[in-house]
């Protein structure tokens, strides 16, 4: 038997998704319905695909082996759709982008808002987790990342390089004790990540100075530069989000300066994908030219 494109489009949601509910949601299809066509398809294959538990839908070997071939059908309907002649120079369609929450915040809306006032049939999704996106599961086009990958079948650009250094408001600073060395830290209360939720090496920020108790942590950097922007402690900012806080300036800059960079991930078999290579080239351009701007006025 044979079966069609939105068969395997569907079975491809719930592979990667593991749940009907999951899945649903990506597909906008009422997890009932789309329970009914994955039996259908089980019946119309005579193969049982999936074992289902409280927990979710796991695939069989028969599953396994159809997801390899379905995920072949999905590179070459990718591939065929990407290599049709363009009828115009502006993008449309939707992307999305996985990135960690610092760029998601303090980058990514500017330089999307930008691309997009030149495409306005482009629809433009970011997803700001405090994580490794997996794209072999599709849960976005493309990502980004402060560290490059070194398995799966992805193709790595690195794009910018970026600063950090210790910040505070005037606030805090105005009713603490006087900050003229790194051993000074000491004596102040630390704002940083959550030590066993750091998702990256790279954002290990206050390990690299030999700090190891955090008093007000969390795994969002949004919540990190508030905290610092209320005039709850000192913690590691990025230098391009500190135009964004009024009455914060950073500290200690001769003494305490971090380098890291930002990396766009792809999925090698979208390489060929003229409209997402597109996307790219002007998100990465953006990208290096927005935090060019804002490091200079940090």
């Amino acid at each position: 038997m044979q079966t069609n494109w939105d068969d395997l489009r569907l079975f491809l949601a719930v592979a990667r998704e593991e749940t009907l509910s999951g899945a649903g949601k990506v597909l906008r299809l009422d997890p009932a319905t789309l329970g009914r066509r994955m039996q259908r398809l089980e019946e119309a294959l005579q193969a049982r695909l999936f074992v289902k538990s409280p927990q979710g839908y796991t695939l069989t070997e028969a599953g396994m082996s159809l997801l390899t071939r379905a995920e072949i059908a999905e590179r070459a309907m990718r591939n065929a759709v990407a290599e049709l002649p363009e009828v115009s120079d502006q993008l449309s369609g939707q992307i999305r982008i996985g990135a960690p929450d610092g760029s998601a915040n303090y980058l990514l809306p500017q330089v999307c808002a930008a691309i997009a006032d030149e495409n306005p049939d482009l629809d433009i999704q970011i997803v700001a987790l405090p994580r490794v996106f997996n794209l072999s599961r599709r849960e976005a086009d493309m990502a980004i990342a402060v560290s490059a990958p070194t398995a799966g079948r992805l193709v790595v650009q690195r794009i910018t390089d970026y600063h950090l250094h210790l910040a505070a408001s005037e606030h805090y600073l105005a009713k603490s004790p006087r900050i003229e060395t790194g051993d000074d830290l000491r004596h102040h209360r630390l704002v940083g990540y959550i030590p066993d939720m750091i998702f990256d090496r790279e954002l290990d920020y206050l390990s690299d100075l030999g700090i190891t108790r955090v008093p007000l942590a969390s795994n969002s950097v949004s919540v990190q530069i508030n905290w610092i922007r209320q005039g709850g402690g000192i913690g590691i900012a990025h230098d391009f989000s500190v135009p964004a806080m009024p009455g914060v300036r950073r500290i200690l800059t001769d003494q305490i300066s971090l380098t890291r960079a930002f990396y766009l991930i792809r999925h090698a078999d979208d390489q060929r994908n003229l409209r997402l290579s597109r996307f790219a080239q002007a998100l990465t351009a953006g990208l290096r030219a927005e935090v060019a701007r804002l490091e200079a006025l940090a």
